[in-house]
């Protein structure tokens, strides 16, 4: 299955402008062949949009994501796109699947970074959010999750061939760290593809790595993002191309026989 991430630059607080630009590039991915748009963490606010979550945050059923569902059905691919989710009076940092006929899904973030967040949001227990997209088994994590190994070993336990990472990394040295080093070794060491999609430039509030990356279970890139600028990647995410990966890297075959 061919699979579109999107680097972006998010409009904080805006709704409007930022699902039109999830929608140009769903229509641009359909149209090279993707059947799965991955966008950054709360891409669909702006991460820096602060004082705002409390007014945009929206539910996991109800007209925003609508919107994500309509713009993935008509163009005939699944999206995965952070948004903030209200419930109740509590708000979430959340990744929404829909593919736009009927199949949604929600992960929240369960590991929080800095006062920012810890401020705007409630941290869920950590949980294995996995759905079927295309004969390929999709587990969400947001952006801080994946640095916890034992999240990526969660899902990779529980049968996912592709993380998806809806990210919000900062522009810095650790960042780049990250990117370059640390995602290429959760894809290698649970012998799992890792699409890792950040924003990119400033928002006024934060500056941006970018560095969007996919990554394949023998720690190849498969797509890399620049620093700047916007980007649209493709993979194909086909899981039987590294069963001599998996054959020879057998961590999670021997981690079971432990049990």
């Amino acid at each position: 299955m061919k699979i579109a991430a999107l680097q972006m630059q998010a409009v904080n607080g805006d709704s409007d402008a930022n699902l039109a630009r999830i929608a140009a590039a769903a229509k641009e991915a359909a149209a090279r062949g993707a059947k799965l748009l991955i966008a950054p963490e709360l891409a669909v606010s702006g991460y820096g949009a602060g004082e705002a979550f409390p007014k945009i945050a929206a539910p996991a059923e109800g007209e925003l994501v609508e919107r994500i569902a309509t713009i993935a059905r008509d163009h005939g691919l699944a999206i995965v796109t952070g948004f903030a989710e209200a419930e109740g009076d509590v708000v979430f940092n959340s990744a929404l699947f829909t593919d736009g006929i009927g199949t949604n899904a929600v992960y929240r973030k369960s590991h929080l970074y800095g006062d920012y967040e810890r401020q705007w949001f409630r941290p869920e227990a950590p949980t294995s959010v996995i759905v079927s997209h295309g004969g390929l088994n999709l587990g969400m994590l947001i952006c801080y999750d994946v640095e916890f190994p034992e999240n990526v070993r969660r899902l990779a336990l529980a049968g996912a061939d592709l993380v998806v990472v809806p990210t919000a990394l900062p522009k810095g040295a650790s960042g780049a760290f990250i990117a370059d080093k640390m995602i290429p070794v959760r894809a290698f060491e649970n012998q799992a593809f890792v699409a890792y999609v950040n924003h990119c430039g400033t928002d006024g509030r934060f500056s941006y790595a970018g560095l969007s990356r996919i990554a394949a279970p023998d720690g190849s890139l498969l797509a890399a993002a620049p620093a700047e600028d916007e980007a649209l990647l493709f993979a194909e995410i086909v899981p039987s191309d590294y069963a001599t990966s998996r054959a020879e890297n057998s961590y999670l075959v021997d981690l079971a026989r432990r049990v």
